[in-house]
């Protein structure tokens, strides 16, 4: 079956993660994404860690995969007259254009939206930057960790009073950042179906960092106070904390209603709680919470994180594990929902993760790997009717790339 976007042609001239991620997500709904490079490639080739495999194995950026994988590679030097030309063409019969460069480079390359929607009338103009167009930031280079995280408060917000500021693990805010993007790109989709006009989308790493604080934000925008920083032994709800089990695991609770109350004194063998005046009401738990907080350490001391588990399951209570990375692709769970599906490669098939979209009956997933650098010059080019001698003199020019035969 086709997916929901098939037939849909996306020029993507970005690197990195966020933007390439957003891609990603639209050719895993069937989209024809192209993906034009410099001729040295995505900044991102070869730079994330890879992973340990047995000797001999074949050579695949796995990382570069997630945010590249089904789509086709064109090498294109857009500083060069020869290149914006090439770009040009096929902006012309695309449907979106997909980029991450600061409105000064669109400008200096012939990107802007007002160029290329005289060029294409319905063209889905679409940026990703760190700050947002407009603003006196909007030339400011943004990542997830400067940009979503830091100066988005995400961070501060993680922060407990003395605590050292805790470092995101990658492309986090990115990922985040591609959702808002690809649901921003569906619908300006649906307003060139109405109107049949041409679409500017402009999604920020900050913006979207704001949209994730919104609860807390929300407060502040009315009352200016900073929210009260706590620690897991001042919080104001006993049962929307952390705990380290006897194993040194730690187990997560959200269950803040007064109803759970009892059912998890009983379940951690402290009853008593509930006759003890320092715990009995909401009131006195909040008055007393450091020496509430110890004593229930002292319970989650005494069994496992596994233990605990089947203790909270068989009582009904709400909690997690703060599971480690290597448990979660071994999760049944998360292989019972497909989100780590596998793909076909030459050298070999390998899992990936998924996008979180699901359509039910629609082909949503991955269509296969990242593609080298610049396969698909030749072929894309060709269709836009660029001859052999023509593709050699942008090749001399320095205008396009070609990949190895």
């Amino acid at each position: 079956m086709d997916g929901p976007l098939s037939g849909l042609r996306v020029i993507e001239a970005t690197n990195w993660m966020a933007a390439p991620g957003a891609a990603a997500i639209l050719a895993d709904m069937g989209a024809d994404v192209i993906k034009v490079e410099p001729l040295t490639g995505d900044a991102v080739r070869g730079l994330i860690r890879p992973p340990k495999v047995p000797e001999g194995s074949p050579e695949i950026d796995y990382s570069f995969t997630v945010d590249n994988r089904g789509k086709r590679s064109v090498a294109v030097s857009i500083n060069k007259p020869e290149g914006a030309a090439v770009m040009h063409r096929l902006i012309a019969g695309a449907d979106v254009f997909v980029c991450n460069l600061l409105p000064q480079r669109q400008q200096r390359f012939a990107l802007d939206p007002e160029t290329l929607m005289e060029i294409n009338t319905k063209l889905i103009h679409a940026t990703l930057t760190g700050y947002g167009l407009g603003g006196p930031d909007d030339e400011r280079p943004g990542f997830d960790v400067t940009t979503f995280f830091g100066r988005g408060s995400v961070t501060d917000s993680m922060l407990e009073p003395g605590g050292i500021a805790p470092n995101p693990r990658s492309a986090q805010g990115d990922h985040t950042t591609s959702l808002a993007l690809v649901a921003s790109i569906l619908g300006a989709l649906r307003l060139v179906d109405k109107t049949g006009e041409g679409q500017v989308v402009d999604v920020s790493l900050l913006a979207t960092a704001a949209w994730t604080m919104a609860t807390d934000l929300s407060a502040v925008l009315i009352d200016g106070r900073q929210p009260t920083k706590r620690d897991r032994r001042n919080v104001v709800a006993p049962l929307a904390g952390r705990f380290r089990c006897g194993d040194d695991r730690w187990i997560i609770l959200n269950m803040p209603e007064e109803r759970w109350w009892p059912i998890f004194c009983n379940a951690i063998g402290r009853s008593e709680f509930l006759e003890d005046p320092r715990f009995d009401t909401t009131r006195s738990r909040f008055e007393n919470m450091p020496d509430l907080i110890d004593s229930i350490d002292a319970a989650f001391a005494e069994k496992p994180l596994a233990e605990w588990g089947q203790i909270f399951d068989e009582a009904g209570l709400i909690w997690g594990p703060a599971s480690t990375m290597k448990e979660l692709v071994d999760d049944p769970q998360a292989a019972a929902t497909g989100i780590f599906p596998e793909i076909d490669h030459p050298g070999g098939s390998f899992r990936t993760v998924a996008s979180p979209i699901r359509i039910r009956g629609a082909n949503v997933g991955p269509r296969g790997p990242a593609p080298d650098l610049a396969a698909h010059t030749h072929e894309v080019l060709t269709a836009l009717g660029y001859s052999p001698e023509e593709m050699a003199s942008l090749v001399d020019a320095g205008a396009i790339g070609l990949a190895d035969d």
